[in-house]
């Protein structure tokens, strides 16, 4: 039987995935839900990455902070969705929402779930990457991409592609991890190694990037850095919170100039 991660990558663009990175997200993409499974680290940063994004698109958007839904009337998308843990809330904050991911069996539990909560008819899915979206001059208010800059082989690329799928006006939201001693000690030496809160190999540390980096990369596509804040575990809470401190992970946030 054919394998459907692999089947994506070839009928999508596959010069810039990682077919080993898809693979090894597919081989557990039916646990993307489980919030004690493989995506358990995931589940614990939603909460914070969430509360930063809201913020800066009701500032953004200049919408009504207090109400449920504020965000009715725009489009986003989620690049790199994986099982639709983000593609979720956002549709519940209001947002008619198009995920996008390179594995096929992470589209297939984002669209079980997706129904199974009554949220399909906000959320549409598909196998397809950043460029592949961006070459039908689809374009969003809100573009999304978190955790998945540095599990592709040329982000410079992905950023520029983010970049194409926002309008003008647009707010692109990233996460990523900072090249850093400390982000080795914490992400891939202590999560990894040590406390197996991801599967080893899940990060490669020459990939993670320094805010400098992509805040120059988006200032070449076209967009104007508006917003970043660090992201830290607080053991004694088991929680994450926003920081000032950006060593290990970060949020940030820009806006798509004019074309």
């Amino acid at each position: 039987m054919a394998n459907p991660a692999r089947k994506a990558i070839e009928t999508g663009s596959a010069a810039n995935v990682d077919a080993q990175d898809v693979s090894r997200f597919a081989a557990t993409a039916a646990r993307w839900w489980d919030e004690t499974g493989p995506a358990a680290p995931l589940h614990k940063l939603n909460p914070v990455r969430l509360d930063f994004l809201r913020d800066v698109a009701v500032r953004h958007f200049g919408r009504d902070s207090h109400m449920l839904r504020p965000f009715e009337g725009l489009d986003a998308v989620d690049v790199g969705c994986g099982g639709g843990l983000v593609s979720e809330p956002l549709a519940r904050m209001g947002f008619s929402v198009q995920g996008i991911d390179a594995d096929a069996r992470a589209i297939a539990v984002a669209r079980e779930h997706a129904a199974f909560m009554g949220l399909d008819n906000r959320l549409s899915y598909a196998v397809a990457t950043a460029e592949e979206l961006a070459g039908r001059d689809r374009r969003f208010a809100l573009v999304c991409c978190l955790e998945l800059v540095e599990h592709v082989p040329q982000p410079q690329r992905l950023v520029a592609d983010l970049a194409r799928l926002a309008r003008p006006g647009g707010l692109i939201l990233l996460s990523t991890l900072n090249r850093t001693a400390r982000s080795f000690l914490e992400a891939i030496l202590a999560a990894e190694w040590i406390l197996g809160w991801v599967p080893r190999g899940t990060h490669d540390w020459n990939r993670f990037l320094t805010p400098d980096e992509l805040t120059g990369w988006l200032e070449e596509a076209g967009c104007r850095t508006v917003a970043k804040a660090g992201v830290v575990y607080d053991p004694c809470r088991d929680r994450f919170t926003l920081s000032d401190d950006m060593q290990v992970n970060y949020l940030l946030a820009a806006v798509k100039q004019a074309d």
